[in-house]
């Protein structure tokens, strides 16, 4: 009985490691990480940093572009204190260098639509139960209301 189970230990199918995408996110991270160690001042970091979340919302396909544009402006007028960031390799907004919420293009990790979620350093309770990000297929005006609404809530 030993032999078989043995047998069964040793031909199981080992589990799958991380996808591409998830590894280049790490190391995209790690680089992140890497920089903020940088001796900067705080204004040149802040400049570069949102340098870096443009030019990475340039890079994507048209419609994740387009909604991370418009959430990016959303971002920036209901919580100027945010801090936009990269985080590993998507678009990130941050309060005392803590993420609030972030933007994940539909491409990053090959989805059928992009994401908009927040961390869970920010208290949006709302009971038992609450949605802590949301897909996008596109944004629509009323989107962009609720969103500002729920960075409002999340920031203040």
């Amino acid at each position: 009985m030993k032999a078989t189970q043995n047998t069964a230990r040793t031909t199981a199918t080992p589990p799958e490691g991380f996808t591409d995408e998830e590894r280049a996110a790490m190391k995209e991270r790690a680089k992140e990480v890497k920089a903020a160690t940088r001796g900067a001042s705080r204004a040149a970091k802040a400049a570069e940093d949102e340098a870096a979340v443009l030019a990475r919302i340039a890079e994507m396909q048209d419609s994740d572009r387009v909604m991370a544009e418009r959430l990016h402006a959303v971002l920036k007028a209901a919580a100027p204190e945010l801090a936009p960031k990269l985080w590993y390799g998507m678009p990130a907004y941050a309060l005392d260098g803590k993420v609030v919420c972030f933007f994940q293009s539909a491409e990053k990790f090959k989805s059928r639509y992009a994401t908009f979620g927040f961390s869970d350093r920010v208290n949006l309770d709302e009971g038992t139960m609450w949605p802590a990000s949301y897909a996008l297929k596109e944004l629509t005006a009323a989107d962009e209301a609720r969103i500002g609404e729920l960075v409002g809530k999340a920031v203040g």
